[in-house]
């Protein structure tokens, strides 16, 4: 499906190596900060307080944010459990409070604003259940990347798989180093939309490469730069298509989703737009310099006659 056709190549890589250098300068900008300033983890991995309460209504949500945001909290976290009229709160750990005294502090002002809420549970989860829960997200994000380097490995000749395989990391390191440098909440969520990040930006990467691996077989006069940039052209009515109608699925989470899902819709953003530059300028451009040729994806067989090629 296509709403257009370009008939003309559009030279990408004239530009690449301005780009790169560009996505270079960025990548070790990510990594400077991921170093220097850390994550803002949420309280999901660094623990505290948890709290359930209902109402006979549906829960005023917005109303018990503001109530909570007086106290002078900042990272908590607000969401329905179960059903409408049943929230979970979180807080994070004050040192001067315990879990009983902010439970009591929270439930003071949440009755102030109505008088029908009722606690029904609260409980203190310590720092050793968050690092258990960071551990085991790094691991699912370790597992992932593995498995995404087997498939590259298997589906293409190693110089489109270890671009396809470098395009990605970028992408990830990106996101993550936009997190450390503006400190916004790590959270569950956020490692979520990581993942996710991760699949897709690996469906848009080898969705070029197949085109380049293709015209490779069906230009056989053409240079390398040429397949390249009519392959990236030919991909551009997919890719809007594609890129357009998640990003207006994940804008509509970012604006109406509330706080729960700011984080998470706010990474897959970050996620679409680089894995699209990724795909085409990073990517692709290492392919290039990395050498690939129509001789490394077009094997010739030997018979009992002279050689003949598979194209």
């Amino acid at each position: 499906m296509e709403f257009f056709r370009i008939h003309r190549t559009i030279p990408f890589m004239r530009h690449a190596l301005i780009l790169n250098i560009i996505s270079l300068l960025t990548f070790l900008a990510a990594v400077f900060f991921i170093a220097t300033r850390g994550f803002h983890l949420s309280i999901e991995f660094t623990g505290g307080t948890v709290m359930e309460v209902h109402y006979e209504q549906t829960a005023p949500v917005a109303d018990i944010r503001t109530a909570i945001d007086a106290l002078g909290y900042t990272d908590f976290q607000v969401q329905n459990f179960g059903t409408s009229q049943d929230v979970m709160i979180r807080l994070p750990v004050r040192p001067d409070e315990d879990t009983a005294t902010q439970s009591r502090t929270v439930l003071s002002a949440l009755q102030a604003q109505h008088a029908d809420v009722q606690l029904r549970r609260v409980e203190f989860v310590g720092p050793q259940v968050g690092q258990e829960l960071l551990h085991n997200g790094l691991m699912a994000l370790l597992f992932v990347v593995v498995g995404i380097m087997v498939y590259l490995a298997i589906r293409f000749e190693w110089k489109l798989a270890a671009s396809c395989a470098l395009a990605n990391l970028h992408d990830v390191v990106i996101i993550l180093g936009f997190f450390a440098c503006f400190q916004w909440e790590f959270s569950l969520s956020v490692l979520a939309g990581v993942l996710a990040v991760l699949g897709y930006s690996v469906n848009e990467s080898v969705v070029v490469m197949d085109r380049i691996r293709e015209n490779f077989r069906k230009q056989r006069k053409a240079s390398v730069r040429e397949i390249i940039n009519t392959s990236i052209t030919q991909n551009i009515s997919r890719t809007i298509i594609t890129h357009g109608s998640t990003q207006m699925m994940v804008l509509s989470m970012f604006f109406f989703g509330g706080p729960t899902l700011h984080n998470f819709s706010l990474a897959l953003t970050i996620g679409i737009w680089f894995g699209i530059y990724s795909s085409v300028f990073v990517a692709a451009a290492l392919a290039m310099w990395m050498g690939i040729k129509r001789e490394d994806l077009v094997k010739p067989i030997k018979k009992d006659g002279p050689e003949v090629e598979l194209g």
